[in-house]
């Protein structure tokens, strides 16, 4: 996972038996991140006045976003396993899906400037990560694809959010 919005972040390759949870990044790009991470970048860095220089504190005044911790995206390499701990309730209902599930990371294209970076479900429905909600559980089950792949004739079930 490296959609190209995401691709100005310091960035990491993921683990196996990771934790992971999506999160909205600066670029307003959802991905995924560890949940420390997470949980540590919602808190603000103290404040040191005598520390900062006029600069500093001209550009944290202008942005206050900065004085947040910065959070990396997790990259996965595509056919990674995964399994969604808590599929949220409307996928569940549009999907036909449990609460959790076992997915394929995959992306849907290799064309610049549109969002990539997806899921697949065991029954062949894909879904954008850009259509999940921030903090949904994933775990990395692992990086490497034992699977035949799936036809490419079904790369145009991508999953959009009902409108309510």
């Amino acid at each position: 996972m490296c959609d190209y919005s995401l691709q100005g972040l310091p960035n990491r390759l993921a683990g196996e038996g990771e934790q992971l949870v999506t999160h909205r990044f600066p670029t307003q790009s959802i991905g995924l991140a560890s949940p420390l991470e997470t949980a540590a970048g919602h808190h603000r860095k103290p404040e040191t006045k005598e520390h900062r220089s006029w600069w500093s504190a001209l550009k944290c005044w202008l942005n206050p976003k900065m004085e947040l911790k910065e959070i990396s995206p997790v990259c996965l390499p595509p056919g990674a396993r995964l399994r969604i701990n808590h599929v949220p309730e409307e996928m569940q209902r549009d999907f036909a899906l449990d609460a959790v599930e076992e997915v394929t990371f995959v992306q849907l294209s290799a064309n610049a400037y549109q969002y990539r970076d997806a899921v697949r479900f065991r029954n062949g429905r894909q879904s954008l990560l850009q259509a999940f909600r921030e903090g949904v559980p994933f775990e990395v089950l692992t990086l490497d694809s034992h699977e035949s792949e799936i036809p490419w004739i079904l790369q145009d079930r991508v999953w959009q959010p009902s409108s309510q």
